[in-house]
């Protein structure tokens, strides 16, 4: 059916709240606490009205957090200076992914870990996931495509587990500077 230019932005920016209050409400109380119930709640909309915007219920809301969680990590990892050298463009990055799991953690949970209709690695792979992986490649350069995938698989999966171990409490965080600058430099001398 035929939106109004109205409608068709009143439908967009419930959208747009509904995926921002479910952010908020996981980084406040966790996952589990993402209801539809809670979401309408919280938006004053009715259930059927979230599942008009969402037929997908929750699993599709969540889905869409991690779309977007990429999107903002792609933004944070995003170099601003044009003229930065293959290292501070590398340094930026990886302080920028650190940064962005530390601040987000719940957020950033769905994005690694949460069963999703998201599909990474293929031509499905939504944009904002394969901007972001190309950033990587980008930054950990190798001599050809198959090279620089595998070395930006391999910084994604450190990045990962650094965050995670750091989310933990198991690294010191005044060895932070130090570790992000160690990191960098495992990905230079390639």
């Amino acid at each position: 059916m035929a939106r109004t230019p109205q409608e068709a932005e009143r439908f967009r920016d419930r959208e747009i709240r509904i995926v921002e209050t479910a952010r908020e409400i996981a980084e406040q109380d966790g996952w589990s606490a993402v209801t539809v119930r809670r979401l309408s709640d919280a938006i004053g909309a009715s259930q059927p009205i979230l599942y008009r915007i969402f037929p997908g219920g929750r699993d599709e809301i969540v889905a869409r957090v991690v779309v977007q969680g990429y999107a903002d990590l792609a933004d944070v990892m995003r170099s601003p200076g044009p003229g930065d050298d293959r290292s501070a463009a590398l340094r930026r990055l990886i302080t920028g992914y650190l940064r962005f799991a530390r601040e987000h953690p719940a957020v950033y949970e769905a994005m690694s870990t949460a069963h999703t209709s998201v599909v990474f690695a293929s031509t499905e792979t939504p944009a904002a996931l394969r901007e972001g992986f190309a950033m990587l490649e980008q930054a950990v350069g190798g001599e050809d495509a198959r090279d620089r995938a595998v070395r930006a698989e391999l910084l994604w999966s450190l990045l990962h587990g650094a965050s995670q171990f750091a989310a933990h409490d198991r690294l010191d965080p005044a060895l932070d500077d130090v570790r992000e600058a160690a990191i960098a430099e495992l990905f230079l001398r390639g």
